[in-house]
C-alpha cells in the first residue's frame, strides 16, 4: 500500500485522537480567549495550511462574528515591520512549525500582547514554542510528502476550538460525529478507482466551492497540481462567474464542492450552466438534486452540518489526485519538486 493511501486511510481515528486529547487545552485556550476579548483574529499560514486558514476565516467569522484577516507574512520578514497587533488573538497553523516567516507573525504578535496561539504536528517545534498556546495535532509521522491528514487534522483543531470557545450542546454533538463521517466518506471514495482511468490525459482543470468550502477548492487543487503535474485552479464560484467562466468548454474538468447548505442553491445554479457548456462536472456533495448534475458523483455523507463539511469532502479530492497520480504512473509518495518541510522567510 502507498503511504498516502494509508495516511488518507488514518484520517477518522486521528481525528478521533484529537478531538478526545486535545479537548482540555482547547478549553484554556477558549477561556484565555474570552477573558482577552480579542477586537480580531489574525492567522497566519503558508501552503496546504493557507487553506486550513481559509477555513477558520469562515469558521470564526459566522460562529464567533469576529472580523478575521489573512496575514500577510513578508510584511513581518521582507520588509521587517508588522501591522498593530496588540488586540488581536493571533492563530498560526503549520504541519512542520518551522518557517520562519509563520513563526516570525507570531513574535512580533506576542511582543504586541497579542493573544498567539499555534496548530502544528511537533509541540516541540520553534512555531509551538513562540506561542503562549499550542494545539498539538499529534497525527504520527506523515511519509507521504503531500499532506492529507495533516490537513484534515488542522480543520479538525480548528472546528475544536471554535466549539469549545461557542460551548454549545449542537455543534459538540455535531462534533463528535465527524469520525464516523470521515470514515463513511472514505467508503464511498472506493469507487473512484473505477472511474479514474477516463481523465488520465486532462491537461486542466478548475475547482469551484464556496462559504466553507472555498478551502476545500482551494486545497483539492492544490492536491492535484502536487501530485498530477496538471495545471489548474481554485475558484470561488462567486469569482468564477466574473470572467473565468469564459474558460469553460465541451470536456473541461470542473470540480465542484457542492453540500447542502447556504450555499448550495448558487451552485447548483452554476453547475445548470456548466452543463450547458458540455462541461465534465465532477461533484462532492451530500444532496441528491445537486448529485443528478454530474457526470461523476462523489458522496460524503448526508446530514452533516455544513460548517463540518470541508472535513469530510476534501477527501474526494485526496483520493481523486492520488488515483490520478497513479494511473499516470507517477511517485505519489514523493512528487517531483516537493518538500515536505518548505522553509521561508
Amino acid at each position: 500500500m502507498l503511504h498516502i493511501e494509508r495516511e488518507i486511510a488514518e484520517q477518522p481515528e486521528i481525528i478521533r485522537h484529537l478531538l478526545d486529547r486535545e479537548r482540555s487545552m482547547a478549553q484554556r485556550i477558549a477561556n484565555a480567549i474570552r477573558k482577552f476579548n480579542p477586537n480580531f483574529m489574525y492567522i497566519a499560514a503558508r501552503g496546504t495550511s493557507d487553506n486550513a486558514a481559509r477555513y477558520a476565516q469562515y469558521l470564526f467569522g459566522i460562529h464567533a462574528r469576529m472580523p478575521v484577516a489573512l496575514a500577510t507574512p513578508s510584511v513581518h520578514t521582507l520588509y521587517e515591520t508588522s501591522p498593530h497587533l496588540s488586540r488581536g488573538l493571533v492563530l498560526a497553523i503549520s504541519q512542520s512549525g518551522k518557517s520562519e516567516d509563520v513563526c516570525r507573525v507570531v513574535t512580533d504578535a506576542r511582543e504586541q500582547g497579542a493573544l498567539t496561539v499555534s496548530i502544528t504536528n511537533d509541540p516541540n517545534s520553534p512555531l509551538a514554542q513562540a506561542s503562549e498556546f499550542h494545539l498539538n495535532l499529534d497525527t504520527g509521522p506523515e511519509i507521504s510528502v503531500a499532506a492529507t491528514k495533516t490537513y484534515t487534522a488542522q480543520l479538525g483543531a480548528v472546528a475544536l476550538l471554535l466549539t469549545t470557545l461557542k460551548d454549545s450542546a449542537e455543534l459538540h454533538a455535531s462534533l463528535a460525529g465527524l469520525p464516523d463521517a470521515i470514515r463513511e466518506t472514505l467508503i464511498e471514495s472506493e469507487a473512484i478507482h473505477n472511474w479514474i482511468e477516463r481523465y488520465r490525459y486532462i491537461e486542466r482543470f478548475v475547482t469551484i466551492g464556496r462559504g466553507y468550502n472555498y478551502c476545500t477548492a482551494f486545497e483539492i487543487s492544490l492536491k492535484i497540481k502536487e501530485l498530477c503535474y496538471i495545471v489548474g485552479e481554485g475558484y470561488s464560484e462567486a469569482d468564477f462567474r466574473h470572467g473565468p467562466f469564459a474558460l469553460i468548454d465541451p470536456g473541461f474538468p470542473a470540480i465542484v464542492v457542492a453540500p447542502a447548505g447556504k450555499t448550495q442553491p448558487v451552485l447548483k445554479d452554476f453547475l445548470e450552466k456548466l452543463n450547458e457548456r458540455q462541461a465534465e462536472s465532477l461533484v462532492i456533495s451530500n444532496d441528491a438534486d445537486v448529485l443528478h448534475l454530474a457526470r461523476k458523483p462523489m458522496r460524503i455523507p448526508v446530514g452533516m452540518p455544513e460548517w463540518l463539511t470541508p472535513i469530510a469532502a476534501v477527501i474526494p479530492g485526496q483520493v481523486f489526485a492520488m488515483r490520478l497520480a497513479t494511473e499516470k504512473g507517477h511517485n505519489v509518495d514523493q512528487p517531483r519538486g516537493l518538500n515536505k518541510v518548505t522553509v521561508t522567510r
